[in-house]
Parts: C-alpha cells; structure tokens; sequence
C-alpha cells in the first residue's frame, strides 16, 4: 500500500531518470554477441533489465560490475552456450521476445518462461515470423504463449511485411536475421521505435533503413562497445505529465532520450497546451537527447489517433491522467494494443480514473476522458502494472485528499526510486 498526498504548492526542482530500459536490454544483447569488452554505462536498476543481463550470465557471457560501467566480455556468436536452467524474463515482454529472435538462431535448446503477467501476453506474433525463417518454436503454454521451448540454428532469410508495427517483433527478426543465411527484407505498417538499427550501426553492423522498410544480411560480427545510456523518456513522461498539469510548476528532467519515434508523449502535452522546451540537445551513442524543462498551466482536452500508438504505446497511461486534469474531451483511438501490455492498460486506467471521479468511457480499442473535474480521494488498484501505478501516483497529487494505491512495489520493474523522486520535486 502506498499513499500519495496532494500537493499544496507547484511543483519544483531538477530530476534525472534511469537509464532508457529499451536501449539497455539492445546494449546488452548486442555487447554479449559482439567480440571484445563493451562497457555500458547508467544501466538502469529495474528489474527488467536485470533479466536480460541474468540471461546472458546463463549463457555463459561474463558480465561484470566495474566503477559506474557494466562490463561485457563478449566472444562473438559462438562465445554463446546453452543455458542449463530456464531463462525466466520476469515481467520483462522485450527481454522474452528479443531473446526469441536470437535463440532462434543459435544451436542448442532453450526455453523461455515468465510470470503469470508474461505468460498472458501475446507472443504469436514473434513465432509467426521467426518460423518462417526456420525457427522451431513451441508454445508450451498453448494459444501462442510463454513458456517457449526454442530448438535453434539453421535460419534463412524472409521478406516479411508485419501486421502490426512492433519495435519487439522488429528486433526479433533483426536479431534472427543477423544469423540467417541471406539478406531479410521487413516493411512496418507504422515506423516503431528504432534503437535496435542505431545501435546495431554502432556496433558496428550493417542495415539499410528506407523510411518502413528495413534490409539487413546475415552473418555479420558486431565490435565491442563504450554505449552510454541516455535518461528514458517512457520514465521522464510522468514528471512531463506531474509539472504540465500542476499550473505554475517548473521542473527540468536532465539528459533525456528525445528518439523521434519515441517523443510522442512530448508533442501531445504540446497540443493540449503545455510548455515544454528542449535545452543542451546533443547525441548519446547514436540517440538524440536533451534537457527538457516544462513549466504547468492549464491544459485542454485532444483527440489521439491511432497514428501515435508507434511512438507512444508506453506512454497512454500518464496521458490519460493528463487528460483527466485538461479542460474538455481527449479521446484515445487505435490502441487496442493496450490491451495486451503488463496488464489491460485501457481497462485499469479506465477502473482507477473512475474511481478518482473522472467520467470515462471505456472502449474496445481505446477511451474517452471528461476532463476538469476535481479528482477524489480514495483508493485504487495498480493491477501489479508499474505503468498503472506510477500514473495513478501522479494523479494523486492534484486529488482532494490523496490517494492510496494497493500495489505500489511493482513500481520497481521499471523505475526503482521513483517516489522518491517525485517527492524530491512536491518539497522545495
């Protein structure tokens, strides 16, 4: 149980973020694979990345703590055995669908599991193609889900165009590609999120990018290492929402990943009428980043197409509190992928605004936010979904009387610290 208390005064300070967790399961996977030492720095504490990291120990890559640097020793492809135990990926969707595409790939026999979340979470679509290139691929679990039984080596290239714009699917097939025999050829629907391409390039790898269609062959050697993890915007997003909602606040998140297919949250707070200014923009290990400081005032309610669902996906929970505090009606379309994250992203923000008293209408594929209205004291259920949590958090401090949120330490998956963080910037 955790209690939130609203704040009396705006919002004040300076905050740094973990490290992006997306970027540091690619920076681990692509040093374990490399030849030589890479060396990783601000690797986020989470849970989730921890995962990645165990799973390559398992494999038998020697990963060491060294000052402020994650150590990889990487030998190459065959510096990779099969692991004696299951690799458990916790909660962690990308470090089960990322491994998915690289064991696919290699000569032995693996299994992947999870936690119950994980095992409920749809992993058809990284088999479909990973099968076409030759994949032996066994859902143990039935109905396309974990645990994952993975007999591989002996992987061709596809021409493949994906259903569904996926960043985890992308990567997967990138990562079997890497191993197959041939040149792979993907087209997206939508441009997802693209750290797996920057730092294959950085590590020496060879992709051809052309806007959604991506071309990459098969048996490259990839070249340890120094990758420097910029702040991830997925966990800056809830001090975005927390100081853009608060009128009068002013607060600055430092060193931020700002990956144009990963920025969405920034330009939607935009259009509902925030203040946001990127300062001291420069390149980290290929990646855009920068200061971000925005100062609160009031915000109006907009609509949210399916076309930000590539660039956004993380971020729909906090919008929707954002939304709830905005003059007027936003409206979330298309995301019925939602639905298929840690938990039922559209059903328990639809449950935990309601009972904070926001009129909301829940829909298969999205939702409708009344917003302006004051926001109750009361109690609200996380769904064990650190996302879900953190978001009703920030709810909290422009509630009447606080609110009380019945699973808080799920929080720890992604973002360790965060409430004290946040509590960093309600006392100044």
């Amino acid at each position: 149980m955790k209690r939130i208390e609203p704040v009396k005064e705006p919002l004040r300070g300076e905050v740094i973020v973990p490290g992006d967790k997306s970027i540091a399961h690619r920076a681990v996977i692509l040093a374990s694979i490399a030849q030589g030492r890479s060396r990783i720095f601000n690797l986020s504490g989470g849970d989730d990345n921890s995962r990645t990291v165990k799973a390559f120990r398992q494999m038998g890559v020697d990963i060491h703590r060294d000052g402020d640097a994650l150590c990889v020793e990487g030998k190459g492809w065959k510096g990779l055995g099969a692991p004696k135990e299951i690799i458990d990926c916790g909660n962690s969707g990308t470090t089960m669908r990322l491994l998915s595409g690289l064991l696919a790939g290699r000569p032995f026999r693996s299994e992947l599991d999870g936690d119950s979340s994980l095992r409920q979470r749809p992993m058809q679509r990284v088999i479909d193609p990973l099968s076409l290139m030759g994949a032996k691929i066994k859902s143990k679990g039935g109905a396309g889900l974990a645990p994952l039984e993975i007999e591989g080596g002996g992987l061709h290239a596809i021409d493949y165009r994906m259903p569904i714009a996926s960043a985890q699917v992308k990567s997967a097939i990138l990562l079997a590609a890497l191993q197959a025999q041939g040149t792979t050829t993907l087209e997206e629907p939508l441009k997802s999120r693209d750290h797996t391409e920057v730092m294959l390039r950085g590590f020496g790898g060879e992709i051809a990018v052309n806007c959604k269609s991506i071309m990459i062959a098969g048996g490259q050697t990839l070249a340890g290492q120094d990758v420097r993890i910029p702040g991830d915007i997925s966990s800056a997003a809830f001090f975005l929402v927390a100081a853009a909602m608060i009128p009068g606040s002013d607060v600055t998140i430092r060193n931020v990943g700002c990956n144009p297919t990963r920025d969405g949250v920034i330009h939607l707070l935009r259009q509902m009428g925030a203040s946001i200014d990127l300062r001291h923009e420069r390149a980290e290990a290929g990646e855009p980043v920068a200061d971000i400081r925005v100062v609160g005032g009031k915000l109006k309610g907009v609509d949210v197409g399916g076309e930000w669902a590539a660039r956004t996906i993380d971020e729909y929970p906090i919008l929707a509190v954002a939304a709830a505090l905005a003059d007027g009606v936003t409206r979330f379309s298309d995301v019925k992928e939602l639905r298929y994250k840690e938990s039922d992203r559209i059903a328990a923000m639809t449950e935990g605004l309601q009972q904070i008293g926001v009129q909301v209408e829940e829909r298969e594929d999205g939702m409708t936010i009344h917003g302006g209205n004051k926001l109750r004291r009361t109690r609200v259920r996380s769904f064990g979904d650190h996302r879900v949590a953190m978001s009703l958090a920030v709810a909290g401090l422009a509630s009447d009387g606080g609110v009380e949120i019945d699973d808080a330490a799920c929080v720890d998956i992604s973002f360790p610290g965060f409430f004290d963080l946040l509590g960093k910037i309600c006392l100044h």
